[in-house]
């Protein structure tokens, strides 16, 4: 790379190329005021910009400068939304390079307040609108996109928003910010990049009652009128770029299931709620068992909730205590269910199928920490977005059965969080082996220093939509998030293990991601479904695939 922040290889311009205050105005071309003295000759840009020219690195440190005198996070998430429509190479510059800074307000825990003032906070939009009101004409709207190599597209309804429920069209924040981490984490080029919101309505009376809500002001559509306006989507998704990636996010329990099983062998596709925190929270498990010793067929998991996350993270352990050497009903034994009503077993009548499969034979519970006290798990996961679940007195009891309890509080955002950091350290003498959805600072404790991370989702789908796209693979399997989790856990470190800290730190997401991206290419490569010729070196490949956000230099 240049001193100036450019790229060494010139990019030949064609005669169409725009000039002037156009190319100004393009945020995919814009490079403000790095534009070099022969580049705004030749482009017109002559007197359009202050006269002294910026690196790329100088222009990150104003960025910096502004970004860190804003009041709150949703006024930083709103700058760097800002900064993304008129520079998105700098942008995600800034992103690569500080990501224990952004990460943080570009997606959880800040996305989640973005997305409830989504309609206060519009400036411009991005990614596309498909509405219950577009039937029978979706083709023809995904050709408006104006980048035809799309490879990987994050769809949501806005029913299920992180842990903040039915948000409608407000809940276009999640692809956005999703795909803004395929990029910065994995170099997903980001106009191989498509965030979309299915707008179906919304059964949120306070959105529809608000004058500035965005989306439609209608109930939501269910049944087949519903199902028959996915179909059309993922359809249309395959005609217009064939192969992409479809990506299901923050679906309601009753859509999200059956809209996987429905299309997981007819398309390259996954539900991240279901699929990537399951291999999250399996990585953060099997980093744990590496202080605490034995191994993942011996644990016993409790989950505070039974929705995607919970069984999906249970299902995929039971893969993995499968590939152990248990039955696979003995690893179901190992995982139990709590949900609004209690401890889920085999007695209850109600109980929704994707539960049925984790309901076993036990007297009723009331509460979890009455399943505690009774299961004497070796692990607690939260995933239910019940904010304190795990009290003074659930963590007391895990520390009494446990040396080094595992805790882990999954829920986001923050206002969701079973417990803090802070807590779960203090209540267990500082035994707890924790991670957590929504990041949390340092603790010190009794002399010692632990450093919690975030179990989170963008440790896992940015490396494996990176690996899937590579090797343009036919179907993701459950196969390539146990790699992938496994992976995961291998780039943890004896010293971060040293501090607490069972995921490895933010600033090695790239290096995590790309490992990530080789070892799901491979898998793909080796079960006979990817398309492309498989490289002699993969780890090469994928590297060389990967983007990196410096300037281009601009030659006539």
């Amino acid at each position: 790379m240049a001193d100036d922040g450019t790229t060494a290889a010139p990019w030949l311009l064609p005669a169409s190329f725009p000039r002037g205050a156009m190319l100004l105005q393009d945020p995919t071309l814009n490079k403000g005021t790095a534009f070099t003295e022969a580049e705004r000759d030749v482009l017109d840009l002559r007197g359009l910009l202050p006269p002294h020219v910026l690196s790329q690195s100088a222009q990150v440190a104003r960025v910096l400068e502004n970004f860190r005198r804003k009041p709150n996070d949703l006024e930083r998430y709103i700058d760097l939304a800002a900064l993304h429509d008129r520079n998105e190479t700098l942008f995600f510059r800034v992103v690569v390079d500080h990501p224990d800074e952004m990460m943080p307000i570009i997606y959880t825990p800040t996305v989640g307040l973005a997305c409830q003032q989504f309609g206060h906070i519009f400036q411009r939009p991005r990614g596309m609108f498909i509405s219950a009101n577009d039937r029978g004409r979706i083709v023809s709207i995904l050709r408006n996109w104006p980048h035809r190599r799309v490879a990987i597209i994050v769809v949501t309804d806005g029913e299920r928003i992180l842990g903040l429920g039915d948000l409608g069209a407000s809940g276009m924040g999640i692809p956005v910010g999703k795909l803004s981490l395929y990029t910065a984490g994995a170099g997903v080029h980001p106009n191989q990049c498509l965030p979309i919101l299915l707008d179906v309505g919304t059964n949120n009376e306070a959105l529809r009652r608000d004058p500035l809500y965005l989306g439609l002001d209608q109930p939501r559509l269910t049944g087949a009128d519903y199902d028959s306006l996915v179909e059309e989507f993922v359809h249309a998704t395959q005609q217009v770029f064939p192969g992409v990636v479809v990506q299901f996010e923050d679906f309601a329990n009753h859509n999200a299931f059956r809209l996987l099983e429905r299309y997981r062998e007819r398309i390259c596709t996954f539900n991240d709620d279901i699929q990537g925190t399951a291999a999250v929270a399996l990585a953060g498990v099997l980093s744990a068992l590496r202080i605490t010793g034995g191994t993942l067929g011996e644990q016993r998991l409790l989950f505070q909730g039974a929705g995607e996350a919970a069984t999906g993270i249970a299902e995929l352990v039971v893969a993995a205590m499968v590939a152990e050497g248990l039955t696979a009903d003995d690893a179901r034994r190992r995982c139990w269910l709590v949900d609004s009503k209690g401890l889920v077993v085999a007695g209850r009548t109600e109980l929704a199928a994707h539960k049925t499969r984790f309901a076993h034979e036990h007297s009723p519970v009331a509460d979890l920490l009455s399943a505690v006290r009774q299961l004497k798990p070796t692990a607690i996961i939260g995933v239910a977005a019940v904010g304190g679940a795990f009290t003074r007195e659930v963590v007391q009891a895990m520390a009494a059965q446990n040396r080094r309890p595992i805790v882990f509080s999954l829920s986001n955002p923050t206002s969701k969080s079973e417990c803090t950091a802070a807590q779960a350290y203090e209540w267990s003498e500082g035994r707890a082996l924790f991670a957590s959805g929504s990041p949390f600072a340092p603790v010190s404790l009794g002399g010692t220093t632990f450093v919690p991370r975030q179990g989170n989702n963008s440790y896992i789908f940015p490396g494996l939509g990176l690996g899937a796209i590579v090797s343009r693979a036919r179907h993701i399997t459950d196969d390539m998030f146990l790699i992938a989790a496994r992976t995961l856990a291998q780039q943890v470190t004896a010293a971060d293990l040293a501090q607490g800290s069972l995921y490895p730190p933010l600033t090695a997401i790239r290096d995590v991601s790309a490992q990530i991206a080789a070892a799901v290419a491979e898998v793909g490569w080796r079960d006979g479904l990817a398309e492309a010729s498989m490289p002699s070196d993969i780890l090469a490949a994928v590297r060389a695939a990967m983007y990196e956000p410096t300037y281009a230099t601009y030659v006539v």
